[in-house]
C-alpha cells in the first residue's frame, strides 16, 4: 500500500499544483478532496480503455469457405494452403473465341387445323344423317317391295322432322323415280337430294343491311330458343363489317332479358337503348327509332319479349311494336327474323306458322344445331312456309352464327359416294 501511495505522489502534487496555480485555491484544499478526483481521473480512464477495446473492429483472415471472400476466377491465393496433392493442376477449358453470333430460330409452333365448317356441320347433323341416309339405306337394300319400300320411306321421313306435307311432295318424288324400271338406291337417294336442295331454294329478297339507314330487324321468337344470344353474335357479326349498331331491349317484361342483352352490347361494342323493366315495349322501340336517326346508326336490333304463339293477347302486343317502328321509320321493320330452337322438332313449324301470320316473319335463324338436334326442321320450314333459313347456330362461339348454305347442309346430310351423284 505504501508503495501505491509513493507511485501515486506525483500525480498528487500535479493535482495539487493545478488546483493552487490555475483555480488560485488555498493550501486548505483537504487531503480527502484530492484522493478523491485523483479516484475518479483513475476510473475514467479505466472506463475508456475497456471501451476502446470493446468497440475496435476484429480482424480476421479470409478463408475459401467464407462466401464473403471474393474469388477471382484463375487467381490462385498462395496465401492459404490446401491439401498436398501429386496430381496436376486442372486444366483450364479453352475458352471459345468470339465469332459472329448467330440469332436461334424462331419456335415452331404447331399449326392448329381450324375444323372445317362442312365437317363441324357433318358433326351437327349427324343425327338427322343416321335418320335419314343410314334408314334409307336400309330400307333400299333391303329388296322390299315397292308398296312398302314407300311405307317405310314415309316413316323415316316423318320422323326426321321434315313435316308431314314435306314428307308427302318427297315421296312422290321417289315414287316418280320408282316408276322407272332403271332406277336404283343410288338414283332413288339422288332423286331425294335434289328435290330437298329445291324446296330450301326460297326466293325471297337477300339479307342487305345497306338497302336502308338505319336497317331495321325485329327479331322474334318464344323463351327459351336463344333470342338473346343469336342477338348479341348478329350485333358482333354486323360490328366486325364496320358497321354502327344499336341494341333496343324493348322485352321489357323480364329483367334478366335486359341484363343480358346490356352484357352483349357491352361485348360488341354497340349503343344501347333500355327502359325499366316493366316499361312499355312500344316507348322504348319509339326512342330507338329516334335515336338511330339522330346518331346515324347503320343497324337496329330490337328484341322484343319471348311470346308463346298460342297466346293471342300477347301477338298484339308484338304487332303494336311493329306498328311504332313503321310509323317512325318508313319501311321499318326490313326484316322480321324469327329464332327457331331445332331441337323443338316438328313444333318449330308451328310456331313459324303463327309467328309468320301474325308479323310477317321475312326470315330464320335456327339455333342450338348440335348432335342431339334433327335438322329435318329446316327444310319443312323452307317448304311449307317459304321461308328462307337467314342464319344457324352451331355451336357457343361468337363466330358459330353462320349464314345458312344450302348446298353444305345437303352435303352434310347426303355425303357424296364415290364417283359422285347420279344426276
Amino acid at each position: 500500500m505504501d508503495r501505491i501511495l509513493e507511485f501515486l505522489q506525483p500525480a498528487r502534487q500535479s493535482i495539487l499544483g493545478f488546483l493552487q496555480g490555475v483555480l488560485g485555491l488555498e493550501q486548505t484544499v483537504s487531503e480527502a478532496w484530492i484522493w478523491a478526483s485523483l479516484g475518479c481521473s483513475l476510473l475514467l480512464l479505466i472506463y475508456l480503455s475497456v471501451w476502446f477495446l470493446v468497440r475496435r473492429p476484429k480482424t480476421r483472415r479470409p478463408t475459401l469457405d467464407d462466401p464473403t471472400t471474393p474469388v477471382i476466377e484463375g487467381v490462385e491465393d498462395e496465401s492459404i494452403p490446401g491439401p498436398a496433392s501429386d496430381a496436376p493442376p486442372p486444366a483450364t477449358e479453352p475458352r471459345d473465341e468470339p465469332g459472329p453470333q448467330v440469332a436461334p430460330p424462331p419456335p415452331v409452333e404447331e399449326e392448329e387445323v381450324e375444323e372445317s365448317l362442312l365437317d363441324r356441320l357433318r358433326g351437327r347433323l349427324s343425327k338427322t344423317h343416321d335418320q335419314l341416309i343410314g334408314r334409307l339405306d336400309q330400307i333400299l337394300g333391303g329388296g322390299s317391295k315397292e308398296q312398302d319400300l314407300i311405307d317405310d320411306l314415309e316413316e323415316v321421313l316423318v320422323t326426321a322432322d321434315l313435316g308431314v306435307k314435306t314428307s308427302q311432295d318427297l315421296l312422290e318424288e321417289v315414287q316418280a323415280e320408282l316408276d322407272k324400271k332403271s332406277s336404283g338406291p343410288v338414283e332413288i337417294k339422288t332423286a331425294l337430294r335434289r328435290k330437298i336442295g329445291s324446296m330450301l331454294e326460297v326466293r325471297a329478297p337477300a339479307f342487305h343491311t345497306g338497302s336502308a339507314k338505319p336497317f331495321v330487324i325485329m327479331v322474334v321468337g318464344v323463351n327459351g330458343v336463344g333470342k338473346t344470344t343469336s342477338i348479341g353474335k348478329l350485333a358482333s357479326r354486323l360490328k366486325a363489317l364496320d358497321q354502327e349498331v344499336m341494341l333496343v331491349a324493348a322485352d321489357t317484361f323480364r329483367a334478366a332479358a335486359i341484363e343480358q342483352l346490356e352484357i352483349w352490347s357491352g361485348r360488341a361494342g354497340t349503343d344501347f337503348v333500355k327502359h325499366k323493366p316493366e316499361s312499355d315495349p312500344s316507348a322504348v322501340v319509339y326512342d330507338a327509332m329516334q335515336a338511330s336517326l339522330s346518331r346515324g346508326t347503320d343497324v337496329v336490333i330490337v328484341d322484343t319479349a319471348g311470346r308463346l304463339h298460342t297466346k293471342a293477347n300477347l301477338m298484339e302486343e308484338l304487332k303494336k311494336v311493329k306498328r311504332i317502328m313503321g310509323r317512325e321509320l318508313e319501311g321499318a321493320p326490313h326484316e322480321v327474323l324469327l329464332i327457331v330452337d331445332a331441337t323443338t322438332g316438328q313444333n318449330a313449324i308451328n310456331q313459324a306458322r303463327t309467328f309468320h301470320e301474325a308479323l310477317g316473319v321475312t326470315g330464320i335463324i335456327l339455333t342450338k344445331l348440335d348432335g342431339t338436334a334433327k335438322g329435318g326442321v329446316i327444310v319443312g320450314i323452307a317448304n311449307e312456309l317459304g321461308l328462307p333459313v337467314r342464319f344457324i347456330g352451331i355451336g357457343e362461339r361468337v363466330e358459330d352464327l353462320r349464314e345458312f348454305d344450302a348446298e353444305l347442309f345437303l352435303e352434310a346430310i347426303f355425303g357424296e359416294p364415290e364417283g359422285g351423284w347420279v344426276h
